[in-house]
């Protein structure tokens, strides 16, 4: 299966080879992505080169468990805006708050929904009451607590599967 980029980039086989090895390390050299795809280390350069300047790569980044920095506490947050059009405001007052790590604009009865962490439960409070709540644009917020990730991965890479179930007819016979 072949996926597209907004630049109308087409992702080939060998491509998601390359994208599913560094997907799972970052790290890995591009020698031995080489030799596991079957072709030059040059190739492969020239490849992840391609695929970082149309947009498909982003970047690669070590991940740090939030734990390990005392950071015990993860919530999720809806906000509720006061009006749509101060939307770009209250982005902007998000992205100064180092505990807000996702933020994404959202379909139904809010508009927004944050990813924090905070050290603890009174850290948590003290972001909602004092800043957050405080944000001109935002009209309430609700907030769900994570007692535990179950799952963590980045997405998948090889073997898309996507299954359209047939339609079938209703009609009475």
């Amino acid at each position: 299966m072949n996926l597209e980029t907004d630049n109308k980039y087409q992702i080939d086989a060998t491509d998601q080879k390359i994208l599913a090895f560094l997907v799972k390390d970052a790290r890995m050299p591009f020698l031995e992505i080489a030799r596991e795809c079957g072709v030059s280390g040059a190739a492969i350069h020239q490849r992840v080169k391609k695929l970082e300047s149309c947009g498909v790569i982003t970047g690669s980044r070590l991940l740090v468990k939030p734990q390990a920095l005392g950071l015990e506490v993860c919530a999720f947050v809806c906000v509720t805006l006061t009006e749509a059009n101060c939307y770009p405001q209250v982005i902007d007052a998000l992205k100064k708050m180092p505990e807000v790590v996702e933020c994404h604009f959202i379909t139904g009865e809010h508009a927004l929904l944050l990813k924090i962490f905070c050290f603890d439960h009174n850290h948590l409070m003290n972001l909602l009451i004092k800043k957050l709540q405080n944000i001109p644009g935002v009209g309430k917020t609700e907030t769900w607590v994570s007692l535990d990730q179950a799952i963590e991965r980045q997405i998948w890479v090889k073997d898309y599967e996507y299954d359209i179930p047939e339609k079938k007819s209703r009609r009475k016979k």
